[in-house]
């Protein structure tokens, strides 16, 4: 039964000037306040020179590997059935695993205290590629719920 909820359109966006590559244009968007979109690209530029400084590798290679370690596989989802609340393990489509890799490294670098946040940026790139930080724990502990809920899978289908 339609609830008659319409499905938003996506939006196109251009691929970042630097780069030519889509998802670093989205972290550029992600970073962002207030419309202050300069700001947010020197901040990420800034971020890649510094870690393609230290990792010797192309910024496009870094951010893809960043993308696919800190990505979740799977997520629990929340479902009310017969009047209780379940933590329902349900797999990530590709869009969504980026954008949580994205948001969690962001997340990630503005706890960090004392620093620019080039720096801070820079830094959590740099350990997210090597399997290691913030990012990468969010992900680990979200695996671990998802293991931990495998027993109410089943409610997935509904």
């Amino acid at each position: 039964m339609s609830r008659g909820l319409a499905k938003s359109k996506k939006r196109n966006i251009k691929p970042d000037e630097k780069f030519s590559n889509i998802l670093i244009s989205r972290l550029i968007n992600y970073v962002m306040l207030n419309g202050k979109k300069s700001v947010a690209e020197k901040i990420v530029y800034t971020a890649f020179e510094k870690a393609e400084k230290e990792l010797k590798s192309t910024p496009n290679d870094i951010f893809e590997q960043v993308i696919k370690n800190a990505g979740p596989l799977v997520e629990v989802r929340g479902k009310r059935i017969g009047g209780a609340n379940y933590q329902v393990p349900v797999e990530v489509g590709r869009d969504r695993k980026n954008i949580l890799a994205m948001r969690w490294l962001i997340a990630a670098a503005k706890n960090k205290k004392g620093k620019a946040m080039a720096d801070k940026l820079a830094e959590e790139l740099i350990s997210a590629y090597r399997g290691e930080g913030a990012a990468i724990k969010k992900k680990e502990e979200t695996h671990k719920m998802a293991e931990a809920n495998k027993a109410f899978a089943h409610f997935a289908r509904f």
